[in-house]
């Protein structure tokens, strides 16, 4: 809990700091509010849309209200899906708000100290350094590969965890070992005739964690006719910093990134995790204060292209024949790859063209899935609600297969899955692993 000197700081800065147009921008005319998770689950509390956390912000800013427990607890539990932003007519760019607000609370708060340490390690500590990354995925690789995951889970170890956390333990990835995760290839040519070249954003869980798909989308560029560079100095993006209230950590993350691509002559910059490619391309607002770097991060934003719209505008799917046997599929979009990167279009036409695909449109396959970075962990209940949600829709398809285009998603809809003891008739796989998976026929 905050102390009284603390909420006067945050009330402060909140009125130096936060877009008073942006504020003002909002006309309160609700057409966010069916589009808010959040909203919906609560039982239609106003505080938990986002006009609702608008008007809050707007009130600390104003002097009206304390940024009070309340206040702090409503815009923590945002999942930040921006879905209200495409809805808006007045072009709220809500998004840029709650990331502003929640930094200044999150930078005037004093911690705990474990929360400290935790949040420490996990910003400064782990995801800015790859090395460590990979040193993190390979541990996990010994828990799976050594017999200790069979132990935890035959003497029900695992049984003292939330129950979401137990869970989320059946539905990890096999990792890969740790000399594939750092012999990592820099530049690779395009097979058949060159059309594009293209710099490959690989991310760090999907470098890591996600490895399989990291190469599935290499050889799927590669078919498409794309000349590939991978710079090696390239870092995490930013995002679990910039949506934790440490926007100072984002920023830097976000010029080592700009710094790494912009050496690189390339048409494209490539990316096949929707939550990064968001945050990627809002670097330019991440920098906005920063002549030095807004121009560059322009430059940067305007080549970004996730890796299924390359391939429409590449035409991909006319040129390599996709086949798999007859099977069901549906797609759940990625959030941040639909609101944000404006991307929906690409996926369901890249499916569709696969022979043996019978593709079922999902009801509200554009709501998120409750995932949102750490999300699931740290807002476990609202998570698994709107989870539930999600997986009513998802059954209702019938589908074999649910596609999704970011790897939160996939370990979200894998977990929804566990929790439905729907594993033996649906799985759920990233839209490349598929792909690559129907050239191969």
């Amino acid at each position: 809990m905050t102390t009284v000197q603390e909420r006067e700081t945050i009330a402060i800065q909140f009125a130096e700091k936060m877009n008073e147009d942006e504020l003002l921008n909002c006309m309160r005319c609700g057409f966010c509010l069916p589009h808010c998770p959040t909203y919906i689950e609560s039982g239609l509390k106003e505080s938990h849309s986002p006009r609702g956390r608008i008007a809050l912000m707007k009130a600390v800013a104003d002097g009206v209200i304390e940024p009070d427990r309340d206040v702090e607890r409503s815009l923590s539990l945002c999942l930040g899906c921006r879905a209200c932003e495409p809805v808006c007519p007045s072009g709220v760019k809500y998004g840029h708000l709650l990331e502003e607000a929640r930094d200044i609370i999150h930078q005037n708060k004093k911690h705990s100290f474990p929360v400290k340490t935790i949040r420490k390690a996990v910003f400064n500590g782990l995801f800015p350094h790859q090395e460590r990354m990979q040193t993190m995925t390979s541990l996990l690789g010994f828990y799976q590969k050594s017999g200790l995951q069979y132990m935890a889970r035959k003497t029900g170890v695992l049984n003292m965890l939330p129950d979401n956390l137990a869970a989320m333990e059946k539905v990890l990835p096999k990792v890969p070992k740790k000399s594939e995760m750092k012999n990592r290839p820099t530049e690779l040519p395009a097979i058949g005739t060159p059309l594009k070249k293209v710099a490959f954003f690989s991310g760090c869980l999907m470098d890591t964690m996600f490895l399989e798909t990291n190469k599935a989308t290499l050889k799927l560029l590669q078919l498409a006719g794309c000349e590939i560079v991978i710079p090696k100095s390239q870092a995490c993006c930013g995002a679990l910093h910039g949506h934790s209230g440490e926007k100072a950590g984002a920023k830097q993350l976000a010029k080592r990134n700009i710094e790494a691509f912009e050496t690189e002559e390339v048409d494209y910059i490539i990316t096949n995790a929707g939550g990064c490619g968001a945050f990627l391309i809002d670097y330019d607002h991440l920098l906005q204060d920063e002549p030095e770097w807004h121009d560059r991060a322009i430059s940067f934003k305007n080549k970004l292209k996730d890796i299924s719209q390359i391939l429409v505008d590449l035409r991909f799917q006319e040129k390599v024949r996709l086949k798999l046997p007859a099977q069901s599929v549906t797609f759940q979009d990625s959030c941040h790859l639909r609101n944000v990167m404006n991307t929906s279009s690409a996926p369901r036409i890249l499916l569709q063209s696969i022979e043996g695909i019978d593709f079922r449109e999902m009801k509200d396959a554009d709501r998120c899935c409750g995932s949102a970075g750490i999300y699931n962990i740290v807002e476990s209940e609202m998570s698994m609600n709107i989870l539930d949600s999600k997986m009513e829709h998802t059954k209702s398809t019938q589908a074999d297969i649910v596609v999704t285009a970011n790897p939160g998603c996939l370990m979200q809809m894998q977990l929804g899955i566990e929790r439905e003891n729907l594993g033996e008739c649906t799985k759920a796989v990233h839209i490349a692993d598929l792909l690559i998976k129907a050239v191969a026929l």
